[in-house]
């Protein structure tokens, strides 16, 4: 890109890998992590990992995977409008949900509890774990030995974490960094910041079509909901004739439009207001570049509420959600007991130390469980007639 931003990252300027690799002929550094992301085991079990509801329960819900899709593309479209390297957005956004277990934030907040004597559970963390460790598709090192800007994005894409460090969870980012530093008190760049915001229009949406969908609530409902509900009525002014699944569709795709573009003007406003001219001036801000305006927010705080109360916590989401916790621990609870009941390369790996280490070998193996593995897994260890025809 030619007219590329003076604050945008490029790929020529890599701070490197950790492990040393010789330059690729047909692809920049932060297209080969890229690519290395999109073909990782981990990513491919993003097909059958929850959003809201659970995969199996309709072909048509957004999961992990058509979510991570989503937000990549509107990553690349604000890296793009803004000039910076969309290589990198969109690998970040294509990595940044790799450590989600099954059932969503459910599987997340048992995973959790399960794990509290054990240094505990946070999926950025497993993300991070992930592409450093648990990945093995490589002789020469584990994980996928992405680039600096690739780590730091996955880590930092939220905003520092320095703050966060003395959590017992985050000890694999301290180990990890005493080797190679990822400025853990500082921002990460407009192309992670990109990818983060991404993450928050395309969820945002998305929730909104699947809980229509759903038949949690109707398009009517949305009518005074700020944002949505002027939309709504922008559609049907302009197409009288069409019905309400076109409506619908329509009026998500405006959405994200909107909010994109409510992106780019704010962002822009800030590049110009604290004078970012160069990398390390997004990553020394004092506060981050790429953001909603403090209207779009107050406006999204409302649409939040609404899928709270709506959705989120819709008693059939909520069954759900029980039901997701109550698999996981139990399953959690037989293979602490049990660790020979593992499969083998996992139970050599509980076998293999103390509690701790036991715990979070049988942690790593259901966090990377998909949703229909994790219910045909808990058949058959607690169902004795499944259990006869493993």
């Amino acid at each position: 890109m030619s007219d590329r931003a003076p604050y945008a990252e490029y790929p020529e300027h890599s701070r490197g890998r950790l492990v040393p690799e010789p330059i690729s002929r047909t692809r920049n550094a932060f297209a080969r992590d890229r690519d290395r992301i999109i073909h990782a085991t981990a990513f491919r079990r993003l097909k059958e990992k929850t959003q809201v509801f659970v995969a199996h329960e309709g072909d048509h819900y957004r999961t992990r995977l058509t979510h991570s899709l989503e937000v990549a593309q509107i990553a690349r479209s604000i890296a793009h409008a803004l000039r910076l390297d969309t290589d990198l957005a969109e690998t970040v956004a294509l990595a940044h949900d790799l450590g989600h277990p099954p059932f969503g934030h459910s599987g997340e907040d048992e995973l959790q509890a399960q794990m509290s004597d054990w240094g505990g559970f946070d999926h950025n963390v497993q993300t991070f774990r992930v592409v450093t460790k648990l990945e093995e598709r490589y002789p020469g090192f584990d994980g996928l030995n992405l680039s600096w800007e690739t780590v730091e994005g996955v880590v930092k894409h939220n905003g520092p974490v320095a703050h966060r460090l003395d959590e017992p969870a985050w000890k694999a980012i301290v180990d990890y960094t005493q080797g190679w530093d990822l400025r853990l008190d500082t921002f990460a760049s407009l192309e992670a910041q990109a990818a983060a915001i991404a993450d928050d229009i395309a969820y945002n949406n998305h929730d909104v079509d699947d809980g229509v969908q759903a038949g949690l609530f109707t398009l009517d409902d949305l009518s005074e909901v700020p944002l949505i509900g002027p939309v709504l009525h922008g559609v049907r002014k302009d197409w009288p004739g069409i019905d309400e699944r076109m409506v619908r569709i329509e009026a998500v795709r405006r959405m994200i439009g909107v909010m994109v573009e409510d992106v780019l003007a704010e962002t822009e406003r800030r590049i110009e207001a604290d004078e970012v001219r160069s990398t390390e001036d997004v990553r020394t801000a004092r506060r981050p570049m790429i953001a909603f305006s403090p209207a779009m927010l107050a406006d999204l705080g409302v649409l939040r509420k609404f899928l709270f109360e709506r959705m989120y916590r819709h008693y059939r989401v909520n069954r759900t959600r029980s039901q997701a916790r109550r698999i996981l621990a139990e399953m959690f609870q037989l293979f602490m007991a049990e660790p020979e009941t593992l499969p083998p390369e996992w139970s050599g790996r509980a076998l293999a130390g103390d509690e701790a280490r036991k715990a979070r070998a049988v942690c790593d193996y259901i966090a990377g469980m998909t949703d229909r593995y994790a219910i045909e897994e808990h058949r058959k260890l607690f169902s004795l007639d499944l259990a006869l025809d493993l």
